[in-house]
């Protein structure tokens, strides 16, 4: 009785979905509508894998991506990269961008992060994109003023990013080398989630300190 009456719930659910959408289901952490990606929400919670920023200080102020870039995985995804080391079909990446801000801080000169300009996400569906690279994906919901975010985002032309992606990426598009969460908890189980090792295994080398001289 109790399997009936959950059968009939998950009927009367899928009735109520609207004509043309693809609902999140099991496992699913983002949604389509018409062919367009919903605006993912709550992936603050997600498992945040890192920030790299490329600053126009350092590229003659023509920097192709001067923001910072907060990168989040759905932890479905994250769970089946610690233990298999490769991305699941399913797997979705947010990336936050976010302006440089002060320069300069108590502990010294750096690049800190200021305001929140934009967001996109990358996605790797065979359903969805089966004739892409990869079967990857990319999207952003940011307004070209960067002051709005839309509710859903089509994808880019895959010439815009995969060409890039597939050349200079470690991973399956994705530039984990640029990761240490993700390149160094590449198929590690449990280790993954951190503060398991003790041996860091690093090619870190202490600062040699300053000689004096006349």
């Amino acid at each position: 009785m109790k399997a009936k009456k959950t059968s009939i719930k998950l009927i009367a659910l899928l009735l109520a979905m609207p004509l043309g959408t693809t609902a999140a289901l099991a496992g699913d952490y983002y949604s389509f509508d018409k062919g367009e990606l919903l605006r993912p929400t709550g992936y603050r919670e997600w498992v945040y894998v890192g920030t790299p920023v490329t600053p126009n200080d350092m590229n003659n102020g023509k920097a192709a991506f001067p923001e910072h870039h907060n990168v989040y995985i759905d932890p479905g995804s994250w769970a089946h990269w610690k233990k298999t080391g490769t991305f699941r079909d399913g797997t979705i990446l947010i990336k936050e961008l976010v302006s440089v801000g002060s320069k300069a801080a108590v502990s010294g000169n750096g690049y800190f992060q200021g305001e929140f300009l934009g967001l996109e996400a990358t996605i790797k569906s065979k359903k969805h994109f089966p004739n892409e690279p990869g079967n990857w994906a990319y999207f952003s919901f940011s307004s070209p003023d960067h002051k709005r975010l839309s509710k859903s985002a089509k994808p880019f032309p895959a010439t815009a990013c995969n060409a890039c992606h597939q050349t200079s990426a470690a991973d399956d598009f994705v530039f984990t080398q640029f990761y240490p969460v993700l390149s160094q908890g590449k198929g590690s189980g449990k280790a993954a989630s951190g503060g398991f090792a003790d041996e860091l295994n690093n090619h870190y080398q202490e600062p040699k300190a300053a000689s004096g001289g006349q």
